[in-house]
């Protein structure tokens, strides 16, 4: 059981050593911060209406869902792994709760919430939490839109003053006669609700921005409730018996296995909303300048321990099932939580308003409550999510999946997404396409699609099309080639090259390679050195070889600069003026017909990179190389150091910051990503320069990184600074090349465009920063990490060591 027991989140890694002659430490004193308190108010307003309107969209009494307020914020904001996320009674759960209670009675779906908790309990020991992030957004994001559709279906009767069905079919037959049968009076006080919640966060001008801080929930649900009272309108209100009244958990009442698949869904449900929760809060975290370092990154494993443990007290005080909310999470991120205290505050607060305010509570008119929900369930189908699923070609996992929810329930929505997930997967990988077309420059292959052993027959019979000594060209258009297609197209290649003809395979993603480069005779490739631009040398006395027009290397090489015989040159070691243009003649044979459609349709449409990539002009850092990337994918910005100039100390020189703005406020990137590596001669010349003497423009440019020098422990100083994982920086130079990257990130947070678009960033996605080194000799690119290491200091992970699931 000790493997289950999480560790608490502020325990001490190291012991202190004090002085021999110093008091020891009086007791550790409990403190708030005032950030924790403002934000725990902000989540708690937003908090109270929503579980309200979520416990009357379920059929459950309506302490419950103040129970499970309580409850989620008190023991899942303790125990979770996630400190920031708010927990509660979720609208991703209120079509299942629904269903159970209308299908068990209320006790039995405590029981079952307690069950759901047992068996989070168990996954978040098996520590299977990360796991769970594999299955495809597609069928999560068609399971939440279900879910919302049919909340809103089922919540449309309540705000045109009737009483929803059981399912969604029926509330839509039944929806007819509830039009013909309107009651003004809810119709009224739903239509005031559904209008503030959509005009109060885009009030303009001075006044929006202060009122804007209140929660649009709360001033909806006020507004209506004060329409109702001060008008005497007569329509259905809350109703909060006596808590002596409140109905408890009971014994599991019904048959074993639909008891089995109610845990299985509520479990399910509330499992992967939490996990996918946590992920997103951890990017909101990242995107808060100064909380990176302050907030841990979200242990899932933990979290579902916390989850569980929260569950499974909801379910024994009669309350519904608790999962995290991203309405509160990204509020109470937004609020600006520390720790937390701030979730958990929040929880304290419900609990004080269902003992002390019922009798406003009992004000609030069931119709705004519905449209409350209602409106939630509307926005759980992103516009935004049906984009990504369309661009990925994922639109008929997302539209079963929602399908399935909508008409059949979410463990049948799901699981039917997952079969045609797992049909379409296998539909792409047989479904390639192999054509052969004779050109006059000679015979071109393009396979489209995986590389399969299934696709080798068709692929065997359509090289075998080649006439022997002609000259062939074997397009790859896939990103995955088994080893039976590999050896089949490798002893096709060797074959007919021994014939006489020529094999030139290149492939429009990067990546694709058939083999390493070989050395054949005198002939070899070589690195991309003094504009040999992979091109074969020899002696000039040499005689080329047969077989010399193939070498087995395609992908970026061929990109770079041409295989099969074009481009070759009797080459000298060295460097003349005529390199450029033989390198630019060789571009023109090789590269442009590849590259030729995709630069037309950039000059048609105009750039639109996701990514401003800021790194050092050091050659050896090839960008397009080590990030496998093209023509329109990165906006570069290249100067001695990586440096990014704090604003206002620019000093006449404002390319970077003019660069910065343009990406950020006009190509509206995603994403910025400052490089550094190791053997930076800007680096070195700090360790090296005295104070004093000429300003030379170097000089001067060099004095954007002394507030890198000055956070850089030398050689004497321990070990200390930002580190690679799994090792320490080799001398000062690496450690002041780790300490540049960390501090032009500061640096870039400072300016306004970057801090603004920081800001603006929501649940969905923003602004993001990234950190990043390159070692030259290794070959290797290491990312800034999230989390901090054990000492508190920036660590640097190999990048096919980050975890790219989160």
């Amino acid at each position: 059981m000790s493997a289950c027991v999480p560790a608490p989140a502020d325990s001490a890694r190291t012991k202190h050593v004090h002085p021999p002659h110093s008091p020891p430490p009086g007791p550790r004193r409990f403190r708030i911060a005032g950030a924790d308190v403002s934000a725990s108010i902000a989540v708690f307003l937003i908090a109270l209406p929503l579980s309200l309107g979520i416990a009357l969209a379920t059929g459950a009494p309506l302490q419950a869902g103040l129970v499970a307020a309580a409850v989620g914020g008190i023991v899942a904001g303790r125990i979770g792994g996630c400190p920031l996320q708010v927990s509660g009674p979720a609208a991703g759960l209120t079509v299942v709760t629904a269903d159970l209670i209308q299908q068990y009675g209320w006790r039995t779906t405590c029981a079952i919430t307690v069950l759901a908790g047992l068996a989070q309990l168990g996954l978040g020991c098996l520590r299977v939490a990360r796991s769970a992030l594999a299955v495809s957004p597609a069928i999560v994001h068609g399971m939440l839109a279900g879910i919302g559709v049919t909340i809103a279906v089922a919540q449309l009767h309540i705000v045109l003053g009737g009483t929803p069905q059981s399912a969604v079919p029926e509330n839509l037959a039944a929806l007819p006669a509830q039009l013909a049968n309107l009651h003004p009076a809810d119709v009224a006080v739903s239509a005031l609700t559904l209008t503030l919640l959509f005009l109060w966060p885009r009030l303009p001008g001075r006044v929006g921005r202060v009122l804007g801080k209140l929660p649009a929930a709360l001033i909806a649900v006020a507004a209506a409730t004060a329409l109702a009272a001060l008008t005497g309108l007569s329509l259905p209100k809350v109703d909060l018996p006596s808590w002596s009244s409140h109905a408890l958990a009971a014994l599991p009442d019904g048959p074993v296995l639909g008891m089995v698949a109610a845990v299985l869904t509520t479990t399910l449900v509330c499992s992967v909303q939490s996990l996918l929760g946590a992920v997103a809060v951890d990017k909101l975290v990242a995107a808060r300048p100064g909380l990176t370092g302050r907030v841990r990154r979200s242990d899932l494993d933990r979290e579902l321990l916390g989850q569980g443990a929260a569950n499974i007290v909801s379910g024994s005080l009669g309350g519904l099932p608790i999962a995290g909310v991203a309405v509160r999470s990204s509020a109470n991120v937004a609020a600006g939580a520390v720790s937390r205290n701030s979730t958990m505050l929040h929880g304290g607060y419900v609990v004080i308003a269902a003992l002390l305010l019922v009798p406003a509570l009992e004000l609030i008119p069931l119709a705004s409550l519905a449209a409350l929900v209602m409106s939630v369930g509307l926005k759980m189908v992103s516009l935004n999510h049906i984009r990504t699923v369309t661009r990925h070609r994922e639109v008929l996992v997302y539209a079963v999946t929602t399908g399935g929810v909508v008409f059949f329930g979410v463990l049948e929505g799901v699981a039917l997404g997952i079969a045609v997930a797992v049909g379409v997967a296998l539909h792409r990988l047989t479904r390639t396409r192999i054509t052969h077309e004779e050109t006059e420059g000679g015979h071109h292959i393009h396979v489209r699609g995986q590389l399969t052993f299934l696709a080798v027959p068709r692929l065997s019979r359509v090289l075998h099309q080649v006439p022997h000594g002609a000259d062939a060209v074997v397009e790859l258009d896939g990103s995955f080639m088994d080893h039976a297609a590999y050896e089949t197209l490798q002893d096709w290649q060797k074959t007919h090259t021994a014939q006489g003809g020529s094999v030139d395979i290149t492939g429009r993603r990067p990546g694709i390679r058939i083999s390493e480069p070989v050395e054949v005779d005198d002939c070899r490739c070589r690195p991309w050195t003094a504009w040999r631009n992979h091109q074969c040398e020899r002696p000039p006395t040499a005689t080329a070889p047969p077989d010399a027009g193939s070498q087995d290397t395609t992908g970026v090489a061929d990109l770079a600069g041409g295989t099969g015989g074009a481009g070759r040159r009797e080459g000298t070691t060295t460097s003349s003026p005529t390199d450029l243009a033989r390198g630019i003649s060789a571009f023109q044979r090789n590269t442009a017909p590849h590259v030729r459609g995709e630069l037309a349709r950039l000059a048609r449409e105009g750039q639109q990179p996701s990514q401003l990539f800021l790194t050092c002009a050091d050659s050896r850092v090839v960008t397009s190389m080590i990030t496998s990337s093209g023509p329109g994918d990165l906006f570069v910005v290249r100067n001695v150091g990586n440096f990014v100039p704090p604003p206002g100390e620019e000093s006449g020189d404002d390319s970077v910051s003019a660069a910065i703005e343009y990406a950020v406020d006009v190509l509206k990137v995603r994403s910025i990503t400052v490089c550094g590596h190791s053997g930076c001669g800007a680096m070195q010349a700090l360790l090296s320069t005295e104070p004093g003497g000429a300003q030379t423009p170097l000089k001067r440019w060099l004095r954007h990184g002394l507030p890198s020098l000055a956070r850089t422990p030398g050689d004497g100083d321990g070990a200390g600074g930002p580190r690679l994982a799994g090792r320490a920086a080799a001398d000062t130079a690496e450690r002041l090349c780790l300490a540049n990257v960390v501090q032009q990130l500061e640096h870039l947070r400072a300016h306004e465009s970057v801090a603004r678009a920081l800001a603006a960033g929501g649940a969905d996605g923003g602004l993001e920063l990234h950190g990043m080194y390159f070692h030259v000799g290794e070959a290797q690119a290491y990312l800034l990490a999230e989390e901090a290491g054990e000492d508190g200091e920036a660590v640097f992970r190999r990048v096919l060591e980050t975890d790219l699931t989160a």
